[in-house]
């Protein structure tokens, strides 16, 4: 017997760090100079988003990649940043220096070693300052809600530190164009079932002239909003049949009382309300098979997401390959 050991790794996968920002100026270096220092081999990448500052000229003197985009909110840079760029794992930071860099090499390492598609970098701040009390109660509830209609599998919903693989990045349509761009990460690695998992990380408080740029009830509905689309995208058959038990209640309420009544004497005395108890009924019944029909859509839809997911390659050459186990193969043998 033989044993053939694992096929050789014929290079390293290259690794994209992607940073969109908009007035970092204060951060950006910092920023740059820390995931440099974490991930020597990385390609740094900055997107400045309309910046009126001198966040693009220190993010081109510390070394980094600078390209601009024009539509403002981060869904628009992440956009362009996806379908720009090309790499085999992507590191997705803020630029406010508020993530932890030293941890970036854990998590290419452990996206690359247990073959995942997303690893979440959970934020674990250390105080107030760092992470307002408003946006860690709306960070929860929003994520929450998000695990009650799509799975609990995300503590931190709304973190801006992720690392992503190839396929993943090419295959997320990137609809949104401001901070629920993270919803629409996460809710589309949970409706694939894509492998991720979670790491968690310091959160920092932010340089003395960085101010952030999410708005706590602005973007707070923005998110909310973009949730309640995509449970309306994803499960058509849970909203309609809500939608659809509602008008039924309202029809039974309607003619509840008339049916007594009609019991009783024989005659419907409020015949404008037994027509609208009747279209509430009738509508219930439509809603209903609205939600049956649009569920076989959804169906079809995210069968062809998940194919179209499958068909890309995790690396961009075929010849890169990586295997954990060791292949065991018999000997060759002659009569």
């Amino acid at each position: 017997m033989t044993s053939a050991g694992p096929e050789a790794i014929v290079e390293k996968p290259r690794v994209a760090i992607l940073i969109p920002c908009r007035d970092e100026s204060a951060a950006i270096k910092k920023v740059i100079q820390d995931f440099r220092q974490a991930l020597p081999d990385a390609a740094i990448f900055v997107y400045d988003n309309r910046s009126s500052d001198d966040t693009a000229t220190i993010a081109a003197e510390a070394g980094a990649i600078v390209r601009h985009e024009s539509l403002p909110g981060k869904g628009n840079v992440v956009r362009r940043m996806f379908s720009d760029i090309e790499a085999d794992v992507y590191v997705l930071v803020d630029g406010d220096d508020t993530y932890d860099a030293s941890g970036a090499p854990a998590m290419v390492d452990r996206l690359e070693n247990e073959c995942l598609d997303m690893i979440v970098g959970a934020r674990d701040a250390s105080s107030d300052s760092a992470y307002r009390a408003g946006h860690r109660f709306g960070n929860l509830m929003l994520t929450r809600l998000v695990a009650f209609l799509f799975g609990n599998r995300v503590s931190d919903m709304l973190s801006g530190y992720r690392v992503f693989s190839r396929r993943f990045v090419k295959s997320f349509p990137a609809l949104s164009a401001g901070f629920e761009t993270e919803t629409e990460l996460t809710v589309h690695a949970l409706e694939l079932r894509m492998p991720i998992e979670e790491m968690s990380f310091p959160y920092q408080v932010r340089a003395a002239d960085s101010s952030s740029k999410l708005n706590t009830y602005r973007d707070g509905w923005r998110i909310l909003k973009t949730i309640i689309k995509l449970t309306k995208e994803e499960k058509p058959f849970l909203v309609f049949g809500i939608l659809s038990v509602i008008f039924a209640v309202a029809s039974l309420l309607l003619a509840w009382p008339l049916l007594t009544t009609f019991l009783d004497t024989g005659l419907v005395p409020r015949l404008p309300t037994a027509i609208l108890a009747t279209g509430l009924m009738l509508l219930a019944f439509l809603t209903l098979a609205c939600g049956a029909i649009l569920d076989v859509v959804t169906l079809g839809r995210r069968e062809v997401k998940r194919l179209s997911y499958l068909q890309l390659p995790r690396y961009r050459r075929p010849r890169f390959r990586r295997f954990s186990d060791t292949a065991v193969r018999p000997e060759a043998t002659t009569d």
